[in-house]
């Protein structure tokens, strides 16, 4: 009987054919970490130029608001949620940061202070109008896009505001601790900050619960609107950490920054192995989806490549991720 059943039950798989759908089909997407590693082989023979230090600290600096930012966006999204209002919270952020500091008085903590909270009110306003009035958040944050941009456009009347505290300079933009800039300090900080709340925290245990399944985290006793606010909260909160990273970066805050970046941010995650679905994801891939963005338009400008097809090339790969991290 024992040699009926043994013969009834199917041979197991080779462990070449086990090993290619673990790194295919598994649930942190491992193939991310093999093309990574080509596009830093491809890149490097193609250009003198792309195997340096210089050059890959360079690619920390411009990567930094996106990465920031998505580590943010990973929680929205988990939480089946979405935000598009990052790239406007960042410009509203800055701008009040500056003005903060220039009409109050010139302290930089206290700009900071200004530009965390006004990313946090922006997040709050975001999360409470999807979880109380039930409005779909791409609706939601669709509308504070175009609302807190031009609020942004409208407090200066379109015009820059220019920052001169030296000190803010050196904490968000210019400073550097061993060699390392200041903007991927920050990366690092949010990133560790980001990997505790998510994988090693109780929050962390609802927000996949209520982004997986929400009708069974709800029976559970998670709170699913307080949940989700709180993950438009840390969003918007981390845009307005972006904010002044950039404004320290470029000495003045501009309402008119970083159009269409919310792109960039999305991208990152999905291609981070996020699902557009809920209920996966994972903050480390979510920095690898925006590191590879970031090399790929490294690698591509030092290639002459324009900057049209750049955005070709990106729009691409949200395609091509949305539909490998697809259930």
């Amino acid at each position: 009987m024992s040699d009926i059943q043994t013969a009834a039950q199917p041979a197991p798989p080779s462990q070449g054919r086990s090993l290619l759908q673990h790194l295919i089909k598994g649930e942190r997407p491992y193939m991310l970490y093999v093309a990574f590693l080509i596009m830093l082989v491809v890149f490097s023979l193609a250009s003198p130029w792309f195997l340096s230090i210089d050059n890959f600290l360079n690619i920390g600096r411009q990567t930094a608001l996106v990465s920031i930012i998505a580590v943010g966006m990973t929680f929205v999204i988990i939480a089946r949620q979405i935000d598009l209002s990052v790239a406007s919270t960042l410009a509203l952020s800055g701008m009040a940061a500056s003005l903060a500091m220039s009409f109050v008085f010139n302290n930089w903590a206290f700009g900071a202070l200004a530009g965390l909270a006004t990313g946090a009110l922006i997040g709050l306003i975001n999360g409470l109008l999807t979880t109380r009035l039930e409005i779909p958040s791409f609706l939601v944050t669709l509308g504070s896009l175009s609302a807190a941009r031009g609020l942004a456009l409208m407090v200066t009347n379109t015009k820059p505001v220019i920052i001169t505290n030296e000190y803010y300079f050196k904490i968000f933009g210019e400073g550097s601790v061993l060699g390392v800039p200041a903007p991927i300090l920050w990366t690092l900080t949010v990133t560790v900050g980001g990997i505790l709340l998510l994988h090693y925290s109780v929050y962390g245990r609802r927000i996949y619960a209520a982004g997986g399944n929400p009708t069974a985290a709800l029976y559970s006793g998670v709170h699913i609107r307080q949940v989700t606010t709180l993950a438009f909260v840390i969003t918007g909160t981390l845009a307005g950490l972006a904010s002044l990273i950039l404004s320290a970066r470029s000495h003045a805050a501009r309402p008119d920054v970083v159009q269409g970046m919310e792109l960039d941010v999305i991208a990152s995650v999905i291609l981070g192995g996020c699902s557009l679905f809920g209920g996966r994801g994972f903050v480390l891939g979510t920095l690898l989806g925006s590191l590879i963005i970031g090399t790929l338009n490294n690698g591509l400008v030092l290639l002459g490549v324009s900057s049209s097809l750049q955005l070709v090339i990106k729009g691409a790969i949200i395609v091509a991720a949305v539909a490998f991290t697809r259930r």
